[in-house]
């Protein structure tokens, strides 16, 4: 691969493709001579920032992030040269892969990113282990054409400036801002509980609607950002009733309130959620804030999941304290002996939420690992999950649900647990 060639596209190419650079012409079509991806390529990289496995998992890796990344900055929607230097890296080597296993490279940042949005994680160019992640997962949702969940979590597998570590990040500094244990625990609740707020949600209280807290709003507002102009459709925003996560219609529409709306029609960030009454349309998103979507993904969606499990502890009489430094993880004051915590996670795959408990291991007697009951009713999903962690950890590693908790705790025979 020639040194400091950059593979170029012209602005808006993401609906209009160029022609192929001098790399991508010189290698695509060698017939029988196979060009190796340099390893220098991944030079420069963090350690955090790689991955053990052979090529294709590793550039899917990569991929996760660079999509994560530039979804932040320019939000999927259109690309202007100079690319950042993260996202050249990751078509170069996308490119380098091609060339490698010889399939035509992609001629532009653009077109990689159509490859994102249809190119499974078992496509031969990547060839993930099942174990790692679903075989049919992708990094940019068909519908949303924004992160998948799947990318989100492999973004953040790992790697110290992934989203699960922003979000603890932010979380540390609002500790600091806010001086005391009870003060956070209001903010944090907020946070979870508003992914996205609108100006007229301040006079919530006065319509009888619950979830406003000013002394909170005051401390948590400057986490908040305008609502991205692509999440517009026509002059409204739109969000899910479910997972209050922000939302899109396929053909980028504005739904008729309170009509059900399929899978295939429409795409929220939770990817999951049923629509039975529609999607609700948010006026004037002008008016809007939103969270960076670390904080949604991985703070205001599994909020549900977390208020069950605690809920069913305090009705059980169990009380709990907050692991410092640690996302969604609880001390439980339980008698006898034993140590007990639990991890409050919804995490669609099993392998990387096995490989993050693992890379930092609860010194616990036992830890209940709670995820919501769909997740857990799949198919594989406990056995991926158990498979994932070490050996030393699984005889203290119980996955289970808000509803198996208790019993669990309890050492009491259940379904779930």
């Amino acid at each position: 691969m020639a040194r400091g060639r950059r593979l170029r596209s012209l602005p808006g190419a993401f609906l209009r493709p160029v022609r192929s650079s001098t790399l991508v012409r010189s290698g695509a079509r060698r017939r029988g001579r196979r060009v190796n991806a340099p390893t220098a390529a991944y030079r420069g990289n963090p350690p955090e920032a790689r991955e053990a496995g052979d090529a294709g998992t590793e550039l899917f890796c990569e991929l996760a992030r660079a999509v994560a990344a530039l979804a932040d900055i320019q939000g999927l929607r259109s690309f202007t040269l100079p690319y950042p230097g993260f996202a050249q890296r990751a078509l170069d080597r996308t490119v380098a892969r091609c060339l490698d296993i010889g399939h035509t490279p992609p001629r532009s940042l653009p077109e990689m990113w159509e490859w994102c949005r249809s190119r499974t994680a078992a496509d031969p160019l990547f060839g993930v282990s099942a174990s790692f992640v679903a075989p049919d997962a992708t990094l940019v949702h068909p519908v949303g054409l924004m992160p998948t969940r799947t990318c989100l979590e492999v973004a953040s597998h790992r790697h110290t400036a992934g989203a699960d570590a922003e979000v603890r990040t932010l979380l540390d500094e609002l500790v600091a801002r806010c001086g005391s244990d009870e003060r956070f625990r209001r903010c944090r609740r907020f946070l979870a509980r508003n992914p996205v707020v609108h100006q007229e949600d301040r006079f919530a209280v006065r319509r009888n609607k619950a979830g406003w807290n000013n002394d909170a709003w005051t401390r948590v507002r400057d986490l908040y950002r305008p609502v991205p102009e692509f999440l517009y459709v026509d002059d409204v925003a739109l969000r899910c009733p479910t997972c209050g996560l922000p939302a899109l219609t396929h053909d980028r529409t504005v739904p008729l309130p309170g009509r059900p709306m399929a899978a295939e029609e429409a795409w929220c960030e939770g990817e999951e959620c049923p629509r039975d009454g529609g999607l609700e349309l948010i006026r004037k998103p002008k008016l809007a804030l939103v969270q960076p979507r670390s904080l949604r993904v991985f703070l205001a969606l599994p909020q549900a999941v977390e208020e069950a499990a605690l809920s069913g502890l305090e009705a059980a009489g169990i009380g709990w304290s907050s692991v410092s430094g640690e996302l969604g993880a609880y001390r439980l004051r339980v008698t006898g002996d034993e140590t007990v915590e639990v991890r409050i996670r919804d995490r669609l795959e099993p392998g990387l939420l096995a490989a993050g408990i693992a890379h930092s291991p609860p010194s616990a007697d036992r830890t209940f690992v709670v995820v919501p009951q769909r997740l857990a009713d799949r198919t594989g999903y406990r056995a991926r999950f158990t498979s994932g962690l070490p050996a030393s950890l699984r005889e203290r590693m119980v996955l289970t649900t808000p509803t198996g908790l208790v019993p669990g705790i309890r050492g009491e025979d259940q379904a779930d647990a």
